[in-house]
């Protein structure tokens, strides 16, 4: 079939770069607000949708998708003094509702409805924080899908918002002091020109008291010599320490200082500041601090330290290391609940205050838990397990008796004991082995023609969790094979897995993901022209890859939101920060391996390219739009086959943080209806 793209202009812009000449003809596209790319939008989604919509399955995945995503979704709740707080949907709503509680037997009282905030459902509820005395709610405001957010502040028992607002806040929660007069937060200063493009540097800490304006704001600690520095305050349960993490882009390694709150003259103390390893303060008793860090335990352990006797060499070592990835711990009911990762899956173990082990909780099977909040002295704390074919149940859990009970159960219109769920491992390029998750209906005929659709990230120290979607689910309802591959760069096995697919390490990654498409070709489950391939984010960037690198390996590519331009994403919003996993186009060493895999720079000319829909979001200030801008129109320049290049551009969306859910449907069909009329 041939298509008639939109005429896209280019222009004669060669830079030299580390003494490469570096050719960028679709620059001009950088500018969001130009009238031109306006306009060139509107006709590439006038020819996206016009494709899309002469397909008969459009309709029918559309109203399957909508259909299965009308179940009422939960998390699990939080307590503060007595009240608990949670989040619901009751199926289609836009945005998720926040409840409160005066006792688990009380009737839920709707605190904050974001859905109320837009016609269109664009405005999210980006952060909350109730204060210690649960009178409060501190909440962040983003509009469409923008990672910027303004903070507010509403009583909780009659759900009348103060006149406290907070502006300029990005990459930041807040916490509540102890006398609940007041929470500490991070902000930028205000941009200057583009807020969507401009580069975010120089975050500062500060504290907000509740009836001032913002202008009166206590600067509790910034670092004009660090200007890649960021912040995120936390306030100990007790209330007497600022525990203050110091971040430096998305490097996991960071610093903790802290302020002793009850000194009305003490300074900012650094606990631990040679960002050596990651660390993640758990609770303390008094200053004794317990943290979570991968210091000479890539997998990661549990010790304190004596704030007076700070030095390693005095460190305390609580639980150790061990095979499996401890991924996250929490304090309550005077247990550590550590929740560790086993190839890929979550299994949850208890250990008492000194690191003796008390007994593991029983979990349904393989799948993701999330939850656990509490105090240190909570009898009960809540969790939410999930698994491909097991929607988000909340459980309540007694620490004492580990008695579990049904807090929330979704009813949801399918028989999960239709599927079938399997893991295998599989060989990379190198030798190494690396896991996926297969899951099908279990009457499906498996063969060469049998759609499959191969998910992957693979970085950042991210892993991908074994959760329910409704969108597999469809896929899979429609004769479908759902494929999640874990892959290096991910944190599925700790720092050794990550650091194995990082900076010049980063062809790992892709290597992983092409051999996962040959394990799956190899082994019978789909043929080359009926495999498609997905990913978001870093994941989009894996996609473009792969499809630069192997073109003749997929029958669909579908990049979402992805870093196509990997020489310069270190110029847009936060994209320095990404240079610990990347390495920096400044550096010549960087560089190379950068431009050697970079997909907007490996578009060949006459390269015939299996059918692509790029997606992203006109708002996306976290992945920069133009990435996929400029990677769309040299696809479209370069495609010497019939296969369709389309690029998807929703409008009032950002990265994907508080989408809508009409736009994820929305997304989700698209990307089902293109990959099944390409798949053939």
């Amino acid at each position: 079939m041939s298509i008639m793209y939109p005429k896209t202009k280019m222009v004669d812009l060669i830079e030299e770069l580390h003494g490469h000449e570096v050719s960028d003809p679709y620059r001009w596209m950088e500018d969001l607000d130009s009238g031109e790319l306006r306009e060139w939008i509107e006709a590439q989604n006038a020819l996206t949708f016009g494709f899309l919509e002469k397909s008969p399955l459009r309709k029918k995945i559309l109203n399957r998708m909508t259909e299965l995503w009308n179940y009422e979704k939960y998390s699990p709740p939080y307590k503060k003094a007595g009240r608990y707080f949670f989040a619901h949907n009751d199926g289609l709503q836009n945005q998720d509702v926040l409840y409160w509680m005066e006792s688990l037997d009380s009737a839920p009282k709707i605190l904050l409805d974001p859905n109320s905030l837009s016609v269109d459902g664009t405005v999210a509820l980006g952060g909350a924080a109730v204060s210690r005395d649960g009178r409060y709610l501190a909440y962040g405001i983003a509009d469409a899908g923008s990672d910027w957010q303004t903070w507010h502040v509403r009583q909780v028992d009659d759900g009348v918002d103060l006149e406290d607002t907070v502006a300029w806040v990005k990459f930041s929660g807040a916490s509540w002091d102890a006398e609940n007069k007041g929470f500490y937060y991070s902000r930028y200063d205000a941009p200057v020109g583009d807020a969507l493009k401009q580069a975010n540097y120089y975050q500062k800490l500060y504290f907000h008291k509740l009836g001032t304006p913002q202008s009166q704001d206590v600067l509790v600690y910034e670092r004009p010599d660090q200007k890649e520095w960021g912040f995120n305050g936390e306030v100990t349960e007790d209330g007497r320490y600022l525990i203050i993490y110091v971040w430096h882009g998305t490097a996991s390694e960071n610093g903790v200082f802290y302020l002793d709150l009850s000194q009305p003259t003490a300074e900012v103390t650094a606990l631990l500041p040679d960002f050596d390893a990651a660390y993640e303060m758990v609770g303390n008793d008094g200053k004794r601090f317990f943290f979570k860090t991968d210091h000479a335990a890539p997998q990661n352990r549990l010790i304190a330290i004596n704030i007076d006797q700070p030095h390693p060499d005095q460190w305390q070592e609580l639980i150790p290391e061990s095979d499996d990835k401890l991924e996250f711990v929490d304090f309550v009911g005077g247990r550590f609940i550590c929740t560790y990762l086993h190839h890929a899956a979550h299994q949850v173990r208890f250990f008492k205050t000194d690191g003796t082990a008390d007994g593991d909780l029983d979990l349904p099977g393989p799948g993701t838990v999330i939850g656990f909040s509490g105090h240190s002295d909570d009898p009960e704390t809540f969790f939410k397990f999930s698994s491909f074919m097991t929607p988000g149940t909340v459980y309540r859990l007694n620490i004492d008796s580990r008695k579990i009970e049904t807090f929330r159960e979704p009813d949801l219109a399918f028989d999960p004991e239709m599927y079938v769920t399997e893991q295998v491992f599989y060989e990379s390029k190198d030798g190494t082995c690396v896991p996926m998750v297969i899951s099908h209906r279990k009457d499906l005929e498996i063969n060469d023609d049998t759609p499959t659709y191969l998910y992957g990230y693979g970085g950042f120290n991210i892993p991908l969790p074994l959760s329910f979607s409704v969108p597999n689910l469809v896929w899979m309802e429609m004769d479908g094979i759902y494929a999640q591959a874990h892959l290096r760069g991910g944190g599925e096995y700790g720092r050794n897995w990550h650091e194995g697919g990082m900076k010049r390490h980063k062809q790992n990654v892709f290597d992983d993901f092409i051999a996962a498409a040959e394990f799956l070709i190899d082994r019978g489950y789909t043929s080359k022209k009926h495999l498609a391939i997905g990913g978001r984010s870093n994941g989009g960037l894996l996609v473009g890859v792969c499809m630069t690198q192997r073109p003749d390996l997929f029958g669909v590519c579908l990049p979402n939101v992805g870093v196509m331009d990997m020489l310069r994403f270190h110029k847009f919003t936060i994209g320095w920060a990404w240079v610990s996993d990347y390495g920096s186009p400044e550096t010549p060493e960087d560089f190379e391996v950068l431009r050697a895999y970079s997909p907007y720079h490996n578009i060949q000319a006459g390269e015939h390219y299996p059918p692509t829909m790029v997606l992203t979001g006109d708002h996306d200030d976290r992945v920069f739009p133009a990435h996929s801008f400029k990677f769309a129109a040299a696809l479209q320049k370069a495609q010497a086959g019939d296969a369709p290049i389309i690029i998807r551009v929703e409008t009032r969306a950002g990265h994907g943080a508080g989408k809508p859910t009409a736009k994820l449907i929305e997304e989700f069909c698209d990307m089902w209806t293109f990959a099944l009329a390409n798949l053939s």
